[in-house]
């Protein structure tokens, strides 16, 4: 409700705004869409509850900021603001202008504590480009070990850049093909030391417990390459080809691990489908990594269209009991064969004499992400079947009222997405997001003791 209520224009009542902050604080995962309904009136009320302080994390904590071209105004925030709306005001210039929001984040740099440097250079994430290449090759020399990490591992993010370059250079001489063997297999030899170069560059020395140092060392400057490296490197080959090639000595695992993690930083959808192989392969016997953690960062990395064909198969051959994971990634509501393959799997599973409870999770996900327009289709599945003697007891009830609930909601969804997206309707129910604070409303310098009023 509140994507669809953000999505047509509407912002939250005034007198529904601390409920809407109790339910954001309450759930995460809906914080981002409530503030966005709750609005600036929302910040406001949160400057005057401590319990609604998370509010303020990211934003400008109620204030209006300035307008990025007067850099009077803007300096005066940067120099004497509070730490959510520096951050804030950072990522205001640095839409309008890169290199002001560069400039303007040097002039402090030397003065900023550890945590605060290292959110600061979190935040060039976003809009993240060769021209902040500079500015992280400095950051590489920070007295900080997290801000040198962070520093290192956006650079590895901007393929052309110099340590980009350097990681590709030691990747490289690890990595290649075995010319005793006519070619057509990868050999791996795994760095020695990790040199004060290396750590300068992000690798870290020391591995976790249970890894070999070598092999730590490798993964690191693997994933830190760029995946265009290879193509020259072994072959001329593509990414398909590449990781369909055996590897000598056990070393497959890990270098498929550390091209898993380049793809997913570097946000290639060609190196990704190419290690995710096939769905219809089972996962210990892909190219890539068999976790689905893994995996569905990879499935992140590919266009929703993709993305959605991809786990429809992937279902369809396995069912659903590993599909949580990767239904979790794919774009809302569901493309059209994701959730026929997904309420396919469901009746094969009722009908194979399982409890619905087994599939909670998916059904969950099912409830909020299935396109309402499959309610029609789903009413097949609302009859009791009659019970067999392979069928566990009383399951055949249990699905029933399972698919009863999937559809109401479904219906449900239905008939709420068609009242928003008829606003006359609502006029007393939601007022128009771009209603600024009333005047009267004055951001108090701190936040309020505990026991201030809510409202």
């Amino acid at each position: 409700w509140l994507a669809a209520a953000d999505q047509h224009g509407y912002g939250a009542p005034a007198t529904a705004v601390p409920a809407l902050l109790d339910a954001a604080r309450a759930r995460t995962d809906l914080r981002p869409l409530a503030l966005a309904f709750a609005g600036p009136r929302g910040l406001w009320l949160a400057r005057l509850n401590p319990e609604w302080k998370f509010a303020l994390r990211g934003a400008s904590g109620g204030s209006v900021l300035p307008d990025a071209r007067d850099t009077e105004a803007v300096r005066l925030l940067w120099e004497e603001g509070l730490f959510a709306e520096r951050i804030a005001l950072l990522g205001t210039v640095r839409a309008h202008d890169g290199e002001a929001a560069r400039a303007l984040l040097a002039s402090t740099w030397s003065s900023e504590r550890a945590e605060d440097r290292l959110m600061f250079l979190d935040s060039l994430r976003t809009g993240l480009s060769e021209a902040d290449e500079p500015f992280l090759e400095r950051a590489l020399s920070d007295r900080s070990r997290n801000v040198r990490s962070t520093a290192a591992e956006l650079l590895s993010a901007l393929p052309e850049s110099a340590l980009a370059g350097r990681m590709a250079a030691r990747a490289a001489t690890c990595v290649s093909m075995d010319r005793t063997g006519g070619g057509q297999v990868i050999v791996v030899e795994a760095p020695h030391e990790c040199d004060a170069d290396m750590q300068r560059d992000g690798v870290v020395q020391t591995p976790p417990s249970g890894r070999g140092e070598r092999s730590w060392w490798l993964g690191q400057l693997v994933e830190a390459a760029p995946l265009s490296t290879w193509h020259g490197r072994l072959g001329g080959r593509t990414p398909e080809e590449i990781v369909a090639l055996p590897v000598l000595d056990d070393w497959a695992d890990e270098l498929h691990a550390a091209w898993c993690r380049a793809a997913v930083r570097q946000r290639d959808a060609r190196w990704s489908a190419a290690l995710l192989g096939r769905p219809v392969t089972s996962r210990e016997s892909g190219p890539g990594t068999p976790s689905l953690a893994e995996r569905a960062k990879l499935l992140a990395t590919l266009p929703s269209a993709e993305r959605a064909s991809w786990v429809a198969a992937f279902i369809s051959a396995h069912g659903l009991s590993e599909a949580f994971q990767l239904l979790g990634v794919c774009a809302v509501p569901w493309a059209e064969p994701l959730g026929r393959a997904v309420v396919d799997a469901l009746d094969i599973a009722r009908d194979a004499g399982s409890y619905p409870w087994s599939f909670s999770g998916v059904m969950g996900l099912a409830e909020r992400c299935l396109d309402p327009a499959e309610a029609s289709r789903l009413e097949l599945l609302t009859a009791t079947p009659d019970e067999t003697e392979d069928t566990s007891p009383g399951a055949g009830g249990y699905w029933s009222e399972a698919f009863q609930r999937l559809v109401s909601t479904l219906r449900l969804r239905a008939a709420m997405l068609a009242e928003l997206a008829q606003p006359s309707e609502l006029a007393e129910l939601a007022e128009p997001t771009e209603q600024a604070v009333p005047a009267a409303m004055t951001v108090p310098a701190e936040p309020a003791e505990p026991g201030a009023p809510t409202e």
